[in-house]
């Protein structure tokens, strides 16, 4: 809007209640001698002929080089992409490549703010790091026009940074986790540097807010370090950022508090000079900081360096333009000049924009950059921001151990999360360095705490957890474990996220983002296998009864349903040895978004190892020894999804058993839910002959199922003769109540599944027929004795969960 106010290095703000002393923790350095006169000269080319690749890379079709007059027809058709924050990124990139090559440094670059993609891709092609990748973009004229006239557009570069971009491992397009990222990046990386800038919007967002805490789980001795660089330029799409309205004092009381030493760059007329100073500072107390660590006389709560970076908005971009301010505004934040094509006046100032870096003073007649920008430049491919390893490759698999060896006696009673807690604690041990857990403080709880019996927590304020090369990260933020997560995982090493099962739909957007990165990662050919991103999901709607109904979500399985069938895998193992099982393939697996759900209290052991093996192999099967004759020439098939589910299957077999043996009952229990899709709509699903065998080819099916009912129809949906299938599922019904009034009131109870399979059986058996509706409804009038007993006594009736007896 007309006289929108410019975002200056200082902003008005009114901090006179904060002590004068906060500002000891802002860092002052002597700037004046940080460069030398060719570096200096070499940054100042390097940016110019970023900014104005960035440029034009939103606007032209045609004519890159302006080698004559812009005319409409040079401008694309769609301008796409946003100018606002690319002065900025590219100013980092400039001094960290400068450097990379001085102090030879492992680094990679993290940008939260994802649409800036011209600015890193411009870079990227400056330092020669996308040719190697896609040969089509050569460092020369022609490798020029097709970067600039194919971004955002069908065939070229989309208009946010993802998984096509060299060196990127944050996508950004969904604000907020750029951080945690980062700091899940450095782990177990004791030599690298993440510089991670976080845009002032985003720093608005919950999950950057408390992803300022992640270095309380860096330990220096093991790990490398994150530099956060705070870019403040003041304005998000339409609207003033918080952190651009606060001052000096305020920012420095804020990041001091998180335990930062803050240091600001913000002198606009020496900013080259002012970044370089800083960046040099934030590396030397780097390496104070793991130097005393890895000396054996860490500094107790050290404190990290936090740079924030204050530039105006669209910096270098049209000052005004019909009296409406364009940098410093909000107006720079997408497309300045949006009707360039169609309005003569915008055409022109774009040309004046654009002919004001001068791009035939930064480019040879081929178009090769001039030898000022390369002298900045790393000189091994390998330290270039677009070629590390830790980037677009270097996956190492995990030493996963047999599991066989810990499987439960056939027959026993166990809880599938005290087993595979053993397990995990025999993974963290074979894999020091490649292998964590991140977990909202929840591991205890799950039964899953073996894995601390040898190893522990990394919380480096923790006088208990410090300095103990623990696996395990727990925080109470959804959020940053899944950020942390991600940044582990894209470099190379593999992780474990556990956690109540209502609360996985915290994340459920973060992980759709993560699987749309892997996507296009398995469809750029240079980019190499990633290990799974993996999770647990207990504690469940099942057995939350004593927590309430807030508890009771089973709603993250059709989140990952959602997702491409090449990513998607859900898997419900019935028993402990087929979570072993479960568990130690999707260790090994690559490329995965693996779900498996399972329980943490005590449940029957159905298979033995061997059972359990061949069982999951397959996907599911015929429980022989819960079906009539072993399942032959069924009346009805009774499916059970899930521990508790399977449970009342099985309750309901033996209760058919005793009091309708005429019926005739195959179960099957499926661990895959993967299998069910019809042949063709996912890797793992069965062929409609396999289905047929399994489920026959025209007996009623009823399906007893551990999520919502809706999911399992959608998977079903294209599978021929469903009209004979029904599904039971979580209802959302429940409060704190019993375990077994958790079943009955979702209509899972074995009281239900007989009455659907009387009901169903008598399409087939005509003695079934003659005494289906007794049976049906005696069984709904046991149901009800059962729920009145819970209400008269708090307590479900003794035996309910016993292992059932077959006769």
């Amino acid at each position: 809007m007309p006289g929108q106010e410019i975002a200056g290095p200082n902003p008005p703000a009114d901090s006179s209640l904060l002590p004068e002393s906060i500002l000891s923790y802002k860092v002052d350095l002597d700037t004046q001698n940080a460069l030398s006169s060719d570096e200096l000269k070499a940054i100042k080319t390097f940016r110019r002929a970023a900014d104005y690749i960035a440029a034009a890379m939103i606007f032209l079709k045609d004519n890159v080089l302006l080698e004559r007059q812009i005319t409409p027809e040079d401008i694309k058709n769609r301008l796409l992409g946003h100018w606002g924050t690319c002065p900025g990124l590219v100013l980092v990139y400039a001094h960290l490549n400068r450097l990379i090559r001085k102090h030879d440094l492992d680094m990679l670059y993290v940008v939260g703010p994802g649409h800036g993609a011209p600015a890193i891709l411009s870079c990227l092609w400056l330092e020669n790091s996308l040719a190697p990748y896609m040969p089509d973009y050569t460092r020369d004229k022609a490798g020029l026009a097709k970067l600039i006239s194919g971004f955002s557009v069908p065939g070229g570069f989309p208009s946010h940074i993802n998984a096509e971009t060299p060196g990127s491992i944050h996508e950004g397009g969904e604000l907020g986790y750029a951080l945690g990222v980062a700091f899940g990046a450095v782990m177990d990386k004791p030599d690298l540097i993440v510089a991670c800038v976080v845009g002032d919007g985003e720093a608005e967002t919950g999950p950057t807010a408390t992803a300022w805490h992640g270095y309380k789980f860096i330990d220096p001795r093991e790990s490398g370090a994150v530099i956060p660089i705070v870019h403040v330029n003041g304005f998000k799409i339409s609207e003033r950022t918080i952190y651009g309205t606060m001052d000096d004092k305020e920012l420095t009381a804020l990041f001091s508090g998180y335990g930062y030493q803050v240091r600001f760059v913000e002198d606009l007329d020496n900013i080259d000079l002012d970044l370089a100073a800083s960046l040099e500072w934030a590396v030397s107390e780097i390496k104070k900081i793991q130097g005393a660590a890895r000396s054996g006389q860490p500094i107790v709560k050290p404190r990290w360096p936090v740079l924030i970076m204050r530039t105006p908005k669209g910096w270098g971009g049209p000052k005004a333009f019909k009296g409406e301010l364009i940098e410093g505004s909000f107006h720079s934040h997408q497309v300045p000049l949006p009707e360039c094509k169609t309005e003569p006046e915008q055409l022109s100032a774009l040309s004046r924009w654009l002919e004001s870096y001068n791009p035939r003073e930064l480019f040879t007649e081929s178009g090769v950059p001039v030898d000022d920008i390369l002298s900045i430049v790393p000189l091994t491919n390998s330290k270039k921001l677009g070629q590390r390893a830790e980037a677009n490759g270097g996956y190492k698999p995990l030493d996963v151990p047999q599991w066989e060896p810990l499987a439960v006696k056939k027959g026993s009673q166990t809880s599938c999360m005290k087993a595979v807690g053993e397990f995990l604690h025999d993974v963290v041990e074979r894999n020091p360095e490649t292998f964590r857990m991140f977990s909202p403080d929840e591991l205890v709880s799950n039964k899953l705490d073996a894995v601390l019996r040898d190893s522990g927590r990394n919380m480096q304020w923790d006088i208990a957890s410090r300095a103990q090369g623990g696996r395990v990260i727990e925080i109470l933020s959804e959020h940053t474990c899944q950020a942390m997560l991600q940044g582990y995982t894209l470099t190379g090493r593999t992780g474990l996220f556990p956690s109540y099962e209502a609360f996985l739909g915290i994340v459920a957007t973060m992980m759709v983002q993560y699987s749309k990165f892997i996507k296009m990662g398995k469809e750029t050919k240079w980019r190499q296998p990633v290990g799974s991103l993996n999770y647990i999901e207990t504690s469940t709607w099942t057995r939350q009864e004593h927590n309430g109904f807030s508890h009771q979500n089973p709603a993250f399985i059709g989140s990952v349903l959602n997702l491409k069938p090449e990513v998607a895998r859900v898997y419900l193992p019935p028993d402990a040895n087929c979570f072993l099982s479960t568990v130690a393939h999707c260790l090994r697996a690559k490329d995965y978004i693996n779900l498996m759900v399972g329980s943490k209290q005590p449940t029957p052991v159905w298979l033995s190892a061997e059972e359990a093996h061949a069982h999951c192999v397959a996907g599911a099967s015929v429980w022989k020894f819960a079906s009539t004759d072993e399942g032959v020439n069924p009346d009805v098939v009774l499916v059970g999804i899930g521990v508790e589910v399977t449970f009342e299957v099985i309750a309901a077999a033996a209760l058919l058993r005793k009091t309708c043996p005429e019926l005739r009952v195959r179960v099957v229990n499926v661990t895959d839910l993967m299998i069910l899709g019809p042949w063709g709509s996912h890797p793992h699903s069965l062929r409609d002959i396999d289905f047929d065998a399994l489920f026959t080819a025209d007996r009623p099916v009823h399906f007893n199922y551990h999520g919502y009912p809706i999911e399992l129809k959608g998977l079903l949906f294209g599978r021929p003769r469903l009209e004979r299938v029904t599904i039971e599922g979580y209802r959302e019904e429940g409060t704190t109540t019993s375990p077994f009034d958790m079943m009955l009131t979702n209509h899972t109870s074995r009281y239900h599944i007989a009455a659907a399979a009387v009901r169903g059986g008598a399409r087939f058996n005509s003695k079934v027929a003659t005494v289906a509706h007794l049976r049906a409804a005696e069984y709904m009038h046991m149901a009800q004795k059962d729920k009145d007993f819970i209400i008269a006594h708090g307590k479900d009736p003794d035996g309910t969960f016993d292992t059932p007896v077959f006769y």
